[in-house]
């Protein structure tokens, strides 16, 4: 994850440049997999049907337990759609009782007044609420007329209610257009936080791989993004912007700081290497509705254990498996354009999944890097010759 606006900050009041070592990885939490809408780019595949064999509330709790003793200090509670989960208020106040920063991801169109004042009891420190265009836009991705009404309604309520809410919202061409008009709804409707999630082909959202914003379009995104974040850190509002799922940004933003701001390009670069890039596998991890553990939420056709069979704090740092000594590797050891990259050391190698689903190399160049080979020290020449990947978890359905 990209945190724009801290970046944007150092430019107006610089800090040491300090390499990130969390305590433990921020836990993404699918709880449900059912949800009440049928999204495009959906990475669960979730559906308006029960799913067996879920974790029940006894097994939440211990799992809970485990994931604080072992330093975990973020849980972002989501699904399917979390709300749908009937215990999701005693999960989510036992969490904070034990001293997590707990976060809320929901569609919001299940968020009524009731339900507004509930998720304001329970003192949630975020609620991310997803819209990926304006009226018919966002209908149509979510495949629900009426969808952008009800979930406004619930940021409107949880604003009302003075909870930190924002928006969550996945790019395509088919949305990109929307873009623009999002951030002014922002604006206009006191949001907090936007978050811009770069698609990822995995589960549904790997159908819809061939409308994956073209290069231009994310280089047009980002710089939009960046004369939003920089107008609101002159003015000294605290609004908040994040990427997500294309760790090129980071080096993108570095060149946009490089033309408009020089001096402060070597002082940024420190601040970017000290970030690093891609977390998969280390400060960020998944566990889905059946337990099962993920080195992020894009990697549900990857199991690497099941908390019912063994505790997270044995799963996470067993680098046995391949996947998770790859991605735990410094540096990780990638091909073709992102291994040759003169940015590596910011970037990380990217998004390794997206790799994966296109050539069955989770160690192959990430398709989605928007940046030319001028721009990131590569001759075509260089380019690495590719081999394939036969690894463990190589499985047709990933492709």
């Amino acid at each position: 994850m990209f945190r724009l606006s801290q970046f944007m900050k150092e430019l107006v009041a610089p800090t040491p440049a300090r390499r990130r070592v969390p305590p433990g990885p921020v836990v993404i939490w699918n709880l449900i997999r059912r949800c009440n809408l049928n999204c495009k780019h959906c990475y669960s595949l979730s559906a308006d049907v029960d799913f067996p064999g879920e974790l029940s509330t006894e097994e939440v709790f211990a799992v809970m337990d485990d994931l604080k003793a072992f330093g975990v200090p973020v849980l972002i509670l989501s699904g399917g759609e979390p709300l749908l989960r009937p215990d999701i208020f005693e999960i989510s106040a036992r969490a904070k009782a034990k001293g997590f920063y707990v976060g809320l991801s929901t569609n919001g169109a299940l968020i009524d007044d009731e339900m507004s004042r509930r998720i304001a009891e329970v003192g949630y420190n975020y609620v991310g609420i997803s819209l990926d265009g304006i009226g018919e836009v966002h209908d149509a991705f979510r495949r629900q007329a009426g969808a952008f009404d009800a979930s406004l309604q619930g940021v409107r309520l949880c604003h009302e209610q003075g909870i930190k809410v924002g928006l969550r919202y996945t790019m395509t061409e088919q949305n990109q257009e929307s873009l623009p008009a999002l951030l002014d709804l922002m604006e206009r409707e006191a949001v907090d936080k936007f978050y811009l999630s770069h698609l990822v082909y995995a589960g549904r959202g790997n159908r819809y791989r061939g409308d994956d914003a073209y290069h231009r379009t994310s280089r047009w995104a980002m710089d939009l993004l960046f004369e939003r974040c920089w107008r609101y850190v002159t003015q000294g509002q605290e609004k908040e912007f994040v990427t997500g799922n294309n760790d090129a940004d980071g080096v993108y933003f570095l060149q946009w700081v490089r033309e408009s701001f020089p001096d402060r390009a070597e002082h940024i670069r420190a601040k970017l290497v000290a970030w690093g890039g891609n977390a998969s596998g280390v400060n960020v991890a998944n566990i889905d509705n059946l337990g099962n553990v993920h080195p992020d939420t894009f990697w549900w056709h990857y199991n690497l254990g099941n908390v019912r069979e063994r505790p997270f704090s044995e799963i996470w740092p067993d680098t046995s498996d391949p996947i998770m000594a790859g991605l735990k590797a410094r540096p990780r050891r990638v091909k073709g354009r992102c291994g040759a990259c003169g940015h590596f050391d910011i970037c990380g190698g990217n998004t390794r999944v997206r790799a994966l689903q296109l050539t069955g190399d989770p160690w192959e160049e990430d398709p989605a890097c928007y940046l030319s080979d001028r721009e990131i020290g590569v001759a075509p020449a260089e380019r690495v010759e590719l081999t394939p990947y036969r690894g463990k978890g190589h499985v047709a359905a990933a492709r």
